[in-house]
């Protein structure tokens, strides 16, 4: 029995030695080691041999077993060993050849634009300041000078989101709230941010969108002063050569206030389709703070003045890339921001 096994160990051995790769070896490890193979005849034969020699050759066999799982696991390592140098070897790498350039990120024309805007004021000695979105219609409404009856807080215009609380209308809540916070003058500040309103979305409105509220309050604020910083704004964003015009209007929390506009930037003043053949484009509200507005924020309007500004980011980003439809900015149309 012993010469036997000794010999089915060595053709076992020979078998898996010989094995050239990993199918090989399965189908060697079948031979053997399978339900119908060598070892499992042998110990079929285990029943049929006397009890006193059953033992021992229950024992040889399950001892041959084991070394040859064991012989046939390193071959399976030495295969894929074998395996994984025959695939480094046969890969090559050229180091002179140029590497592959990945697509770099763009900012968004809007954000392009609001860093933009902010840094021409940055450089006048201006602070950027930032408040919530979801103002109380104390700052939204009523400390700005907008009485309850006025069609602003209507419930179709703006997002009422019960108790007092709604999506801010405009960035002008900021300056009130700046205001109560440094307590007095001098005031420099712009707040840009995002503002909500019940616009039906088309070419030119959305619900969403951009504004940068600009306050400038301490003694002796005149007309002068707001026109100044327009004037200085508006050649720095759309070029040296453009002209502004102020000519009255009136928002509730400015007294008086002004409508600003730029000679077209497409026909120099002319006369075209984008400035309606009137030379000019309107670009942004402003005027001097209203007195009630500085007493609302604890300032003594005997004592302080100041004046403020609203642009719309969005309209200026449209004016400056010649986009004729202010959903091309919300929809993230890749083939459309790539262009930027």
């Amino acid at each position: 029995m012993n010469e036997e096994l000794e010999k089915l160990e060595a053709n076992a051995v020979a078998a898996i030695q010989a094995a050239d790769s990993n199918s090989e070896l399965q189908d060697v490890k079948v031979r053997f080691l399978g339900k119908k193979g060598e070892i499992g005849k042998q110990m079929a034969t285990l029943k049929e041999m006397p009890h006193s020699q059953r033992k021992a050759f229950g024992k040889a066999l399950n001892e041959l077993k084991g070394r040859l799982i064991n012989a046939t696991e390193e071959k399976k390592k030495e295969l894929e060993e074998k395996a994984l140098k025959k695939k480094i070897s046969a890969e090559s790498l050229d180091i002179t050849l140029p590497g592959f350039r990945f697509p770099t990120g763009r900012l968004h024309p809007l954000t392009r634009v609001w860093h933009e805007i902010t840094d021409v004021f940055i450089a006048m000695g201006f602070d950027v300041v930032e408040g919530p979105e979801i103002e109380t219609e104390w700052y939204n409404f009523e400390a700005l000078n907008l009485h309850s009856e006025h069609p602003a807080r209507d419930e179709q215009d703006s997002f009422y989101l019960g108790e007092n609380r709604l999506l801010r209308t405009q960035t002008s809540p900021v300056q009130i709230r700046v205001m109560e916070k440094m307590g007095a003058p001098p005031v420099q500040i712009v707040a840009p941010g995002r503002v909500f309103r019940r616009d039906a979305t088309d070419a030119s409105h959305s619900p969403v969108f951009h504004q940068i509220e600009g306050l400038v309050v301490d003694k002796d604020i005149t007309m002068g002063h707001l026109k100044a910083t327009l004037e200085a704004f508006n050649k720095e964003i759309f070029g040296k050569d453009i002209l502004s015009r102020f000519r009255p209007d009136y928002f509730p929390f400015t007294e008086p206030s002004c409508e600003v506009a730029i000679s077209c930037i497409i026909c120099g003043g002319e006369g075209c389709g984008l400035c309606k053949r009137t030379g000019w484009i309107e670009i942004l509200g402003a005027g001097m703070v209203h007195p009630q507005v500085l007493k609302n924020a604890g300032f003594d309007p005997k004592k302080y003045s100041g004046f403020a500004f609203g642009i719309g980011i969005d309209r200026v980003a449209m004016l400056k890339y010649s986009i004729d439809d202010i959903r091309l900015l919300y929809e993230n149309d890749m083939r459309f921001l790539k262009q930027f």
